[in-house]
């Protein structure tokens, strides 16, 4: 049987047991006025300041797509809010809010100067991570690791397994799956690699058994910074997984050219400019400095190269 969402509303349900706010309410026709006018509020589209709400719950997007970005922003720009988006009251903040889901369109409309149109729901943490969670599985648009790193992140936050799957609509067997690849790796790394919608659970594990070889990851970690110039982070999925395993870097990588960089001597003078490629590294340089370079560049690469050999056999 399906699981039914949080939010759902199902006339032939069993009444909620009441939580300790609930049994407090003044009850007569004063409770009854109050709750009609709680639910008609709840049940009301608002428009919202964006400065007035704030993030809440659970990282569940590694890195941003920019394209994607832009063209909500267009279409919200064009076409206006279709779909609002679900928050809550802030209990030690009135009048600001936390974001249940619907970020991305929080941030587009703050970035456009326009009202947020939300849902106000009184939602607890747990059932916030729920909805967000459900929220998502229903878009289907999160990759396997974001959902890994989502479900690792709510067992550091002390939720229980079988919240994780109703958050998830999975199975709690697949919970246990998701968390062997969730719990190895940290948001900065998964960050610096992206969402990799193309990859699966197999080829994650096959990551992480190979990051658990002596020295593997400190070697791995050290050259994270250089994925920045591989486009698309299937790409650099498989360019880590290639570093991970020794195998041979992946020809489907796109590398960006890096930029060029000054070399600068003391009070800015400028002494020269690098330049690296997939086919080697330029450096210009001007003038006399340029003249006592090129009279002396044998001994000078010799010098560099021995010391590139010691500290290549140090490491």
């Amino acid at each position: 049987m399906a699981r039914k969402g949080i939010l759902s509303t199902d006339p032939t349900a069993k009444p909620a047991r009441r939580n300790a706010a609930e049994r407090m309410m003044p009850r007569g026709t004063v409770g009854a006025l109050q709750s009609s006018l709680t639910k008609l509020q709840e049940n009301a589209v608002q428009d919202l300041d964006p400065a007035l709400i704030h993030d809440a719950g659970v990282a569940d997007r590694l890195g941003t797509d920019e394209t994607a970005d832009s063209a909500l922003r267009e279409s919200l720009r064009v076409y206006g809010q279709q779909v609002p988006v679900l928050v809550r009251p802030r209990a030690d903040q009135p009048g600001h809010f936390d974001i249940v889901y619907g970020r991305r369109r929080v941030i587009a409309l703050r970035e456009l100067g326009q009202t947020v149109k939300a849902m106000v729901r009184h939602l607890d943490d747990k059932a916030l991570v729920l909805a967000q969670g459900q929220e998502n599985t229903a878009r289907q648009d999160l990759s396997f690791i974001e959902k890994a790193s989502f479900a690792a992140q709510l067992e550091t936050l002390d939720y229980d397994r079988q919240t994780i799957a109703d958050a998830l609509s999975i199975d709690l067997p697949m919970v246990s799956r998701m968390l062997k690849v969730g719990r190895s790796f940290d948001m900065a790394f998964l960050r610096d690699i992206g969402s990799a919608p193309g990859i699966g659970r197999e080829r994650w594990l096959k990551l992480v058994e190979a990051l658990e070889a002596d020295t593997v990851r400190e070697r791995v970690t050290a050259r994270m910074q250089t994925l920045d110039y591989i486009d698309g982070s299937d790409a650099r999925f498989e360019q880590v997984l290639a570093w991970a395993t020794g195998a041979a870097t992946p020809k489907a990588a796109k590398v960006r050219p890096l930029p060029a960089r000054k070399i600068t001597g003391p009070g800015g003078v400028a002494l020269a400019r690098v330049k690296r490629s997939d086919n080697g590294m330029t450096m210009t340089t001007t003038g006399a400095f340029a003249a006592w370079l090129d009279s002396h560049a044998e001994d000078l690469v010799k010098e560099l190269h021995d010391r590139w050999l010691k500290n290549r056999s140090e490491d």
